[in-house]
């Protein structure tokens, strides 16, 4: 009887010790985590710095100071970031509520220069979206940037370029565009022609002066039911 007793505790530590990090992760209870939170917050301020034109002091940076900046900020991000990641997994709605959740996925839609990190981490968002525990309409944009950075077309449309010559902006590569707009309302997103007038609208305003110069008094919209 105690043989079988000892041989009972042997397999139970054997099978804890071969279970991955992330079934581990998803036995342990989510606590809220303020500290974790309030430091994506400010992380995520200066990740927007970082990933616009220059704006007020940064205007005045030479070219050479500013990529430099740029680059120690995706530089140092990506390293916490890693860190998280490794101790969470996709952070979720539970552990840092909508607004953590939210920032934690901004970053990593910056994070282009690591494509291979971005696709490990969009497939545990999906775990998150299943259990309504991450936004399914920012999962759907991560979907684009992976596919497009891995040389695949998107899915849901929501990575634009721009005709210079109108304004108007346009998807990049796309799969099964007729079938675009059911696709993107499953996930909570308005229909394509909406959004492209949208970014079409806040590219005109960006670039005010310039189309100005060249005649254009506004962006070429879309038709929308």
């Amino acid at each position: 009887m105690r043989i079988a007793y000892t041989t009972f505790i042997l397999c139970l530590v054997i099978g804890c010790k071969n279970k991955s990090p992330e079934e581990n992760r998803t036995e342990k209870k989510v606590v809220f985590n303020q500290e974790l939170a309030n430091e994506l917050k400010r992380m995520a301020k200066v990740d927007q710095i970082a990933a616009s034109i220059p704006q007020g002091k940064y205007k005045e940076m030479s070219n050479e100071a500013w990529n430099a900046f740029r680059d120690s900020v995706f530089t140092i991000h990506q390293k916490r970031l890693n860190q998280i990641f490794d101790e969470y997994g996709f952070v979720g709605f539970d552990l840092a509520g909508e607004e953590g959740s939210l920032n934690f996925w901004l970053m990593i839609q910056h994070s282009d220069h690591v494509p291979d990190f971005q696709k490990v981490v969009l497939n545990q968002m999906k775990i998150q979206v299943d259990k309504g525990n991450a936004s399914p309409r920012n999962y759907g944009l991560l979907v684009d940037r992976v596919r497009l950075n891995n040389d695949q077309p998107q899915v849901y449309g929501t990575q634009v370029d721009y005709n210079w010559e109108v304004c108007q902006a346009f998807p990049k590569t796309m799969k099964d565009s007729i079938n675009v707009n059911q696709r993107r309302k499953k996930i909570g997103l308005p229909p394509l022609e909406e959004y492209l007038n949208q970014m079409s609208e806040m590219h005109f305003e960006i670039n005010k002066t310039i189309f100005l110069e060249k005649g254009i008094n506004g962006p070429k919209l879309y038709k929308t039911e």
